[in-house]
């Protein structure tokens, strides 16, 4: 079961990244305001958990059983998110791969590299075989080129990552056409590569993939910024008037570390990230139909 901490700071986050829109971008944040009415599928894991960060954030999405992507249409307008291990028969894989190359956007997690990733889109990315711990490490979010990810990431951020033991470091085999997102000196240092979460376009679609799971379920306080309370890190990224302080304070926010909130913040930024590339998408191809 999630943590209601964990789960608090998810709301909270969430709603952070609506204020930091509008503080830097209120044409950016009127178009995310329409990000909830995408067309999201989930596809039940194991030990992710993905859909419990939907519900709390009140994302529409539809829940599936993995063994229905042999079965059912995908439509390539709409995302998948799978969690992990990414147990998908063989017919169901075939259907995936097409709904790529058709224009869909996939994203998987940890174990549904060696299941998913490997076998339906050999040739990008592997598991490296070296199995990580149970622990916390550090992360660097690369939105230097990223116009909505450096809306959200600031430099002053000093994000964590949690990897579930038996997590499956990233191996890049295609360094041309693979870019990696989020990187972790500690987990290079530890187990040989670098890359947290990373994407390739595949046919007319992407890949998303992330080392370990998309709900974290726990932080560090690794520094005394760290131990700060929750209020503390919405103080640091957004422009707090009064209205603010109380509209947290009602969510809860001092239920969860500044750790807690910076690490669900940096999360969601990924997760909405992938919601607002394939709303642009869509966008470019009503204009190219215009044209």
């Amino acid at each position: 079961m999630i943590k209601d901490k964990m789960s608090t700071a998810y709301r909270v986050a969430q709603e952070m990244i609506k204020d930091k829109l509008k503080d830097v971008d209120e044409d950016m944040a009127a178009e995310f305001e329409e990000l909830g009415q995408s067309e999201v599928i989930v596809s039940e894991g194991v030990h992710d958990y993905i859909e419990q960060v939907f519900n709390g954030i009140g994302l529409k999405h539809n829940l599936i059983n993995p063994q229905q992507f042999e079965k059912i249409d995908l439509d390539p307008d709409k995302i998948i998110f799978i969690n992990c291990p990414g147990s998908v028969s063989p017919k169901g894989l075939r259907n995936l791969v097409t709904f790529v190359e058709k224009g869909g956007f996939l994203f998987t997690t940890d174990w549904a590299l060696r299941h998913v990733i490997e076998p339906g889109f050999p040739g990008y990315i592997k598991y490296n075989n070296r199995p990580t711990s149970d622990e916390v490490v550090r992360v660097d979010i690369l939105a230097e080129e990223d116009p909505f990810l450096q809306s959200l990431i600031g430099p002053n951020d000093d994000p964590q990552w949690w990897l579930e033991g038996s997590s499956y470091p990233i191996e890049i085999l295609n360094h041309k056409e693979v870019d990696i997102l989020i990187k972790s000196k500690e987990i290079e240092k530890k187990y040989g590569e670098s890359a947290v979460f990373v994407t390739f376009d595949y046919g007319k679609g992407k890949i998303y993939h992330m080392i370990s799971h998309f709900y974290l379920q726990r932080a560090e306080t690794r520094t005394a910024r760290h131990a700060k309370s929750g209020a503390e890190y919405a103080n640091e990224k957004l422009n707090m008037d009064q209205y603010r302080k109380e509209k947290y304070m009602n969510m809860g926010i001092d239920d969860a570390n500044l750790s807690d909130v910076e690490a669900a913040y940096s999360s969601s930024s990924i997760m909405n990230k992938i919601l607002w590339d394939k709303r642009k998408m869509a966008e470019m191809e009503r204009e190219d139909e215009k044209d």
